[in-house]
């Protein structure tokens, strides 16, 4: 065989083995032969079971960049409304309607806005076992996985492959006959079947040239990020519901002890219309009206009884463990003081609502997202390079340079059929960043209008708490003057009914008014973004 009078082959020729001299007329066209058959056994190797051939990385990006030049390059479309919704802003109110500006309640943990320290141990416990919190830390991993795979993407890839293979071909074919007249060196035939030993190093890497791929990265930070502000919402509502369920569960407590103190008011007064009737007073209809009044307490008694268990319960349930007694101090109940909210002004929210900021996360995510999907309209430029050894046996495998195989190639390519599906793709993209900026507006719009309510309940609640303990305490004194006037026979049994059981409906309403004070106090605190521990790792409560 004629070879080149350099050293090396010249770019594109085929990576010929040493052969022995062959004597005969048809010699040079065998070894012609043979020594395609050789080159194109050399120039394979195997990576990941696929076949990359040998090729020339200049001569083919000189050709690809000229053929990528001939083709039609349409700009991606353009959405007027996708920009005019991406630059629009929602401004908030400057304050909220009858509230002076301050520093928001919000900063305060929730240690020092929750003093009782029984409800402080409980939501500590539901922080370590709620089972839909625990799904959310593992949905945070799964969104910090997906930021390491984005990243991995728009870096280099090695991989390192070997492999073995054996191949018979018959004697009465071109292969069969060349190998048949050709010896590797003198005096050795080609192996039958013949073996074929390689591992080689296989490098790939698309260049960003658009910054798709870190686009992609961006948004996968960015969604990473709204999980873990999504976790923190998670917190506050976990919070105020555990608060809001253990006020409950004190209000019902103090309810069966007002029920029971009623029900002993009204057992006396029907001993003493018994009595009224042995003396002729007043008739049966008096006692069968005070015994029907004592059986309905009884009864509404264990009505209230089965409310503490399904309260108890659902504390429980938050707390990630089975029915057990939840301790509480319900004697204070009534004394209940909570820290005063404050709500700062609603540009605030904008920071400490953990939801607000999760769908601004959302929100920059899907812009990025638009970004990447219009770079797919653009040329995307891979490179590939290839390293390694190829024999016919072991022993000759990590021979150089008669065994070493290399390669190196780029790829210019431009989409030119099937656009539709990279239209799609974009145009999807941006109805879901319209999607996203009316969610954060709405969002933001929520969360204002959850603050005005609670603040208007807290001031209506504290008003109509103030009015509902004066009846009680008229009501209460009306028990004592409305037995004294029927045991003198100045008042009807019917007034004395009427008396005690508005007294004791006064009385669960002014439980039940504390409760949604309470409550409403937790709630507000709640909206404006407080209840999670902003110093932990990851913004995450607990």
């Amino acid at each position: 065989m004629n070879r080149p009078s350099s050293d090396k082959p010249p770019l594109g020729a085929p990576l010929d083995l040493p052969c022995p001299p062959i004597e005969g007329a048809r010699a040079p066209a065998r070894r012609a032969r043979v020594g395609a058959r050789q080159s194109r056994r050399v120039r394979r190797f195997v990576s990941n079971g696929k076949r990359v051939d040998i090729v020339v990385g200049l001569a083919i990006l000189t050709l690809a960049l000229q053929g990528c030049a001939a083709l039609p390059f349409v700009a991606p479309p353009e959405d007027p409304t996708a920009r005019r919704l991406a630059e629009a802003e929602s401004p908030v109110p400057e304050s909220f309607p009858g509230e002076d500006q301050g520093e928001s309640s919000a900063t305060l943990d929730w240690h020092a806005f929750l003093t009782d320290p029984l409800l402080i141990e409980l939501i500590d416990s539901a922080l370590q076992n709620n089972q839909e919190l625990n799904v959310m830390l593992q949905e945070i991993q799964i969104a910090r996985a997906e930021v390491l795979a984005r990243k991995g993407a728009y870096l280099p890839f090695v991989t390192l492959g070997a492999g073995a293979g054996a191949e018979k071909v018959g004697r009465y074919t071109r292969n069969g006959a060349v190998e048949d007249n050709l010896e590797i060196k003198n005096g050795k035939d080609f192996p039958d079947p013949l073996t074929d030993f390689h591992f080689a190093a296989e490098f790939t890497w698309e260049i960003d040239i658009w910054k798709k791929l870190r686009n992609e990265k961006k948004a996968a930070t960015l969604r990473f990020l709204a999980t873990r502000e999504g976790r923190n919402f998670m917190v506050t509502n976990l919070v105020a519901e555990i608060a809001g369920s253990y006020y409950e569960l004190m209000a019902l407590d103090n309810q069966v002890v007002i029920l029971k103190q009623m029900i002993d008011v009204q057992q006396n007064a029907l001993e003493m219309v018994k009595l009224e009737k042995q003396a002729a007073r007043v008739t049966e209809l008096a006692v069968q009206r005070f015994e029907a009044e004592v059986a309905k307490n009884r009864s509404r008694l264990y009505l209230v009884q089965q409310q503490i268990t399904m309260a108890e319960n659902r504390i429980n349930f938050l707390a990630g463990r089975y029915p057990r007694h939840v301790e509480r101090t319900s004697d204070a109940f009534g004394r209940l003081s909570l820290e005063p909210v404050h709500p700062g002004s609603p540009a605030e929210l904008l920071i400490n609502r953990p939801d607000v900021r999760q769908a601004e996360l959302e929100l920059a995510a899907a812009k990025l997202d638009v970004k990447a999907a219009r770079a797919r309209f653009y040329p995307r430029l891979d490179l590939a390079a290839a390293v390694g050894f190829d024999s016919f046996a072991v022993a000759s495998l990590v021979t150089a340079p008669e065994s070493l195989l290399y390669s190196i190639a780029a790829e210019l390519m431009v989409p030119l059929v099937n656009r539709s599906q990279i239209q799609a793709a974009y145009k999807g993209a941006t109805a879901s960043q319209i999607a996203a900026l009316y969610r954060y507006q709405q969002t933001v719009l929520n969360a204002y209008v959850e603050v005005v309510n609670q603040l208007s309940q807290i001031r209506n609640i504290k008003e109509s708490y103030s009015l509902k303990s004066q009846q009680v305490a008229a009501l209460s004194e009306a028990i004592d003057v409305a037995g004294q006037l029927f045991r003198s026979a100045r008042a009807d049994y019917t007034e004395v009914l009427l008396t005690q059981r508005d007294a004791l409906e006064s009385k669960i309403e002014l439980m039940e008014l504390k409760q949604q004070q309470a409550n409403a106090l937790v709630k507000t605190y709640k909206a404006l973004g407080g209840g999670y521990d902003r110093t932990s790792a990851g913004g995450g409560g607990g």
